[in-house]
């Protein structure tokens, strides 16, 4: 029973030491850049693979290691290795960068080395860049035994247990048949794409039973995939434009599987673009023809180019780079076609210029150059411009044209305009001035553009005058030919000193009946419709001695009205009126006179005037006067308002006072006969025929609701009867059986004559109209 229980322990025991052996077996991880996420690059300087050898290898010495890569790498640096491993076991070529183990290494000593990575100066032993530190794993291999910690073992059981032990009989797989992963073109060597991972169903804790070799076996000569399932770039010149997507199918193997089988997967790996190719021309000449009349800023032509990048890449500029017209045109690209547009910066002119030849340049500034290649000649293209010759209209020498011209002057030559004809036919030109610019119609113009007044003009009545001149073009027979241009005359008239001088405001002074001598009784102030220059000098005086009033000039251009004597006498004169001359210091001097009117009014004890020429004033008590005008006028309204309705009620009283039938309709009585007709008198006891064709058109009426309303309905056809002078219609009258003579109709005089020629005897062939 002993030896069973031995055996079991036994065999426990060498598992426990394989297991232990096997966790130090896992092949090393990359210590370097690579081990970033899958989609992101960072810029790095030392770049090189993973580092790892395996233990005890017979192949020859040296064995190599690894490379180790700087991008400060010139002719004159070389690579050098620090670390207590350096120079003894590994050494570095320090032309290539390769690292070499120059003994044979057992990973039961040391498992992995330290080392650092320099690059220096060859001549100065200058660093050139930050040490890099990087691990050389050894790898195991199964060169050892198994051995039981002690020859002797004690153990004791109370119950028996069994145990299942794993056998690798699963292959590893992946957890997707396919994987998509991108990463940007022309990236480095080494550049991490993909993370892939098997998955193994067997024990882990079993040595080398969940352990996975990754291969690649489809895509190997541009891709690479690490022990740890990373898959990496292997190539510099990853080129989208030529080839935008790879397959790479990786195989996942188990190390020791108990059949070999593994597991497989395809990644789908996309390009990124980058912006890394120049735009070149699809023409090397570019030939556009355009009216002479193109606006300036107008497109006249596009220039296409070829990027192969995608469009969020393509920032193509296009320059003008040889030509003497480089400052007539400009190139501006279309963002959204990548298209150059080419538009005039200046007007064309068919006459001075009929052709444009210049060579334009396309070219990407955002590209990177690192990852460019040379530029294409291929960029540049010349560019043709013919001007076609359009017909113009006539074109004035100055935008606008201004002139001055002297009031109350008739001037046989004010300016003159002048316009030609761009075109090489050199038509001749008519000119014209609107007459909506010149409505008192004081200019005009000659065939020759001189303007001239045919009118005097007054700069008080208008200073400046805007006239619009137009410039046609003639044909050889002088007709317009429809081609026309306007601008705009200016013409300033120039002030002379024709207006005396006036008061500057209506002046209405009052002075009290009792006013003492020397009262002031107004400040006048004059004012002149010419120019006012700064020296003006207005000279007061009154053109009579003969009142009760003086002038005093204050000399700066005002002047006092004073009482002269004093008291005056308001029952013989009310109104004083004195003539004021004012006169100026123009050239010549002018002088006018204005009528100053002073009021005597009553005055209060304070001065106050209360009551002026029939005028009620302040301080006079005018409340019972307007009293009085309420009371009136409220008067007058009441009593038109009682007419109203009295008027009102005789009307209604005259409508209530009617019957019914009188109310539709009034029957009129006639005393005469109305040119031989009957007698239409009725009375209500004796109906004749007129009464029942009245009934009757009555009740048609009634029963008519279509036709309109019947007190509007007069008209009637019955004629009656019974009269002796039968119908006094003239048709039929004019036949030779009537024995009446008309001739006493020519008797009556001109106003019968027509109806004495219808009457005559005569035939109606003989009649004169």
């Amino acid at each position: 029973m002993h030896l069973p229980l031995i055996l079991l322990a036994t065999v426990g025991t060498c598992l426990g030491l394989l297991m232990a052996a096997a966790t130090g077996t896992h092949p090393a991880q990359l210590d370097t850049p690579s081990r970033l996420p899958t989609h992101q690059r960072q810029k790095r300087h030392w770049i090189w693979n993973q580092m790892h050898i395996e233990e005890e290898k017979n192949t020859s010495l040296p064995h190599h290691v690894g490379k180790i890569i700087s991008s400060e790498n010139r002719k004159n640096t070389k690579y050098v290795l620090r670390g207590e491993a350096a120079d003894k076991i590994f050494r570095v070529n320090e032309v290539t960068g390769d690292v070499f183990a120059f003994e044979r290494l057992d990973r039961e000593k040391t498992s992995q080395y330290h080392l650092t990575a320099l690059i220096v100066d060859k001549n100065t032993n200058k660093e050139l860049e930050p040490p890099s530190n990087f691990l050389i794993k050894v790898y195991d291999v199964n060169d050892n035994w198994p051995v039981f910690t002690h020859p002797f073992f004690n153990a004791s059981v109370s119950e028996m247990s069994a145990a299942v032990y794993d056998v690798n009989d699963n292959w590893p797989v992946f957890t997707h048949p396919f994987f998509n992963a991108s990463v940007s073109e022309m990236s480095a060597a080494g550049t991490s794409v993909f993370q892939l991972t098997a998955v193994d169903a067997d024990d882990p804790t079993v040595a080398e039973h969940t352990t996975v070799m990754y291969h690649i076996l489809k895509g190997d000569e541009y891709f690479g995939i690490s022990n740890s399932g990373l898959v990496f770039t292997k190539v510099n010149n990853l080129d989208r434009e030529t080839q935008a997507k790879y397959e790479v199918v990786v195989e996942a193997q188990d190390v020791q599987g108990l059949r070999g089988d593994s597991g497989t997967t395809t990644v789908l790996i996309t390009l990124e673009d980058i912006n890394d190719n120049f735009p070149i021309f699809t023409q090397t000449n570019y030939v556009f023809t355009v009216p002479e009349d193109i606006r300036v800023g107008s497109p006249l032509g596009s220039l296409f180019v070829e990027d192969p990048d995608e469009p969020q890449h393509r920032m193509t500029k296009y320059s003008i780079v040889q030509g003497e017209f480089r400052d007539t045109f400009t190139i501006q690209t279309d963002p959204a076609h990548n298209e150059g547009i080419i538009k005039p910066t200046k007007p064309l002119d068919y006459e001075r210029i009929q052709q444009y030849s210049f060579t334009i340049e396309a070219t990407d500034p955002t590209i990177n150059l690192r990852y460019s290649s040379s530029v294409s000649a291929k960029n540049k293209a010349r560019v043709t411009i013919h001007v076609t010759d359009v017909d113009e209209p006539p074109v004035f020498q100055k935008p606008f044209y201004h002139f001055q011209l002297q009031e109350n002057l008739k001037k046989p030559l004010i300016g003159s305009v002048q316009a030609v004809d761009p075109d090489a036919a050199r038509r001749s030109i008519g000119y014209f001035i609107r007459r909506t610019s010149d409505k008192g119609q004081f200019f005009q113009i000659s065939k020759q553009g001189n303007i001239y007044n045919e009118k005097e003009v007054d700069r008080e009545v208008t200073p400046w005058y805007n006239l619009t001149v137009e410039a046609k073009e003639l044909d050889s027979r002088g007709n317009p030919t429809g081609k026309e241009s306007i601008v705009q005359v200016h013409i300033e008239v120039l002030d002379v000193n024709d207006n005396p001088p006036k008061f500057a405001k209506p002046y209405e002074p009052t002075v009290c009946e009792n006013a003492e001598k020397g009262t002031l009784v107004v400040q006048i102030l004059a004012t002149d419709a010419d120019i006012t220059p700064k020296n003006v000098k207005f000279k007061f005086s009154l053109n009579t001695q003969d009142s009760n009033f003086t002038l005093t000039d204050n000399h700066d251009n005002t002047a006092n009205i004073t009482v002269k004597y004093g008291q005056f006498d308001r029952e013989h004169t009310k109104v004083h009126h004195l003539p004021v001359l004012i006169s100026d210091n123009g050239r010549p001097s002018l002088t006018g006179t204005s009528t100053l009117t002073v009021t005597v009014c009553k005055c209060n004890e304070h001065g106050e005037a209360t009551f002026c020429n029939g005028k009620l004033y302040q301080g006079y008590n005018i409340i019972p006067v307007l009293v009085a005008i309420f009371l009136c006028i409220l008067t007058i309204t009441v009593i038109m308002v009682l007419l109203f309705l009295r008027r009102r009620l005789r009307k209604q009283d005259r409508a209530h006072g009617k019957s019914v039938p009188e109310i539709h309709e009034q029957l009129v009585s006639y005393d005469e006969e109305g040119g031989g007709e009957m007698d239409t008198t009725s009375s209500p006891g004796e109906l004749g025929d007129m009464a029942a064709v009245i009934e009757v058109k009555k009740d048609e009426a009634d029963q008519d609701s279509s036709g309109l309303p019947y007190d509007t309905l007069h008209l009637f056809d019955y004629e009656g009867s019974e009269s002796i002078a039968e119908s006094l219609s003239s048709l039929g009258t004019g036949s030779s059986d009537s024995d009446i003579d008309y001739d006493f109709l020519n008797d009556w005089g001109p106003r019968f004559k027509m109806l004495a020629e219808l009457y005559s005897t005569d035939s109606p062939e003989e009649l004169l109209y």
